[in-house]
């Protein structure tokens, strides 16, 4: 066994050489990163690299955290929904190392939460040309633009979403699956049948004076887009990153409760215009969006505070855009607006903390 390892490692040695200086050596830095550990460690004492584990491996608990919700789009609504992550990935990794080989950097870490948490903010029914398209704007306006990952002010996930959203709104507002129901349910088909484009999702049907149970919204057996539509696997999820401190509490606990406070006075002032808070919270994008969404950690506030005054602005605004607008749902432009301010609400947070100097 440890022949087959020293072995191993010598493999990857050789290629590390080979690749040192070639066009494509971003291409084989992500897929070494990936796979295996680094190999630079120092001991104990010092103030260096004592741990093999890098950026990738907190993406990874990310990944695993979004796995349930890929499964169950699949039991809800077919396999075309897995294929629709595998061309995500596909695409998406295609722009990004594109850019990373002009560029002669790596391709990032946050490329790979991107390709799996943009698909299961899509309706089920999106074209796969569409979903490209959407991606590859995301990525390029969103990222890219301003000089790839960790210099962008925009989720590029929501930024492909959205301008989906805007510029084919029949596809991505009005063309709903009913969720299959029953064992094996999607697992036993590939989609369903285009005639069955009816359904609606909670925050349409309470519009239209036809509101879900409650039960159905919590387990998910309702319409919706591909990761959105159970809450009880995006708490149990979205718990598993607030436990690995991965996700940061605070970003979803205020987004949920700037939320919920607001639907519940709405729904207190007019019962029959405004849906309760339960309904707001289980309807919709905004579990996810609070859990896998406001938790970016590039494009929200570093400070304690900031976070806080963020994320209830955020859970404000999206009541806001559901009752008061025309759009059903509100979560991912409430995340972009924020997203201009999160910079803004650091410095003045710091302003507070520790004062200003004086320009003399």
């Amino acid at each position: 066994m440890q022949a087959l390892i020293d072995r191993m490692r010598a493999i990857i040695e050789e290629l590390d050489r080979v690749f040192e200086h070639s066009k494509l050596r971003p291409a084989w830095s992500t897929v070494s990163t990936f796979f295996f550990s680094l190999k630079t460690v120092t001991p104990l004492s010092g103030t260096h690299i004592r741990d093999n584990t890098d950026l990738k491996r907190y993406m990874s608990v990310v990944m695993a955290a979004v796995a349930p919700t890929v499964l169950f789009s699949i039991y809800l609504f077919g396999w075309r929904s897995l294929v629709l992550v595998v061309l995500s990935y596909a695409f998406g990794i295609s722009i990004e190392l594109g850019f990373a080989i002009h560029k002669n950097e790596e391709v990032t870490e946050g490329m790979f939460v991107t390709c799996i948490l943009y698909p299961m903010i899509l309706p089920p029914t999106v074209p796969f040309w569409m979903a490209g398209v959407g991606l590859a704007v995301g990525i390029i306006l969103g990222k890219e633009i301003f000089g790839g990952t960790g210099k962008n002010i925009f989720n590029p996930a929501i930024v492909g979403r959205t301008f989906l959203a805007v510029t084919f709104p029949t596809h991505m507002a009005s063309r709903w699956h009913e969720p299959f129901t029953g064992w094996p349910g999607g697992f036993a088909q590939w989609s369903h049948a285009v005639d069955t484009i009816t359904g609606a999702t909670p925050l349409i049907s309470f519009k239209n004076g036809a509101p879900d149970h409650l039960i159905d919204m919590f387990l998910g057996v309702t319409a919706g887009s591909l990761g959105e539509t159970s809450a009880l696997i995006i708490i149990v999820s979205g718990m598993l990153l607030v436990m690995t401190r991965i996700a940061n509490w605070r970003l979803p606990l205020g987004t949920i409760l700037g939320a919920m406070a607001l639907a519940a006075l709405m729904h207190h002032l007019a019962p029959e215009r405004f849906a309760p808070a339960l309904y707001h919270l289980f309807g919709g994008g905004l579990l996810f969006g609070a859990f896998f969404m406001t938790t970016d950690p590039v494009t929200c506030p570093f400070s304690k505070a900031g976070k806080w005054v963020y994320a209830i602005l955020i859970g404000l605004i999206t009541i806001m855009i559901r009752n008061l607008s025309g759009f059903p749902e509100g979560i991912m432009f409430a995340i972009l607006f924020m997203n201009m301010f999160a910079p803004v609400l650091d410095d003045i947070v710091l302003g507070l903390q520790y004062g200003r100097r004086s320009s003399s």
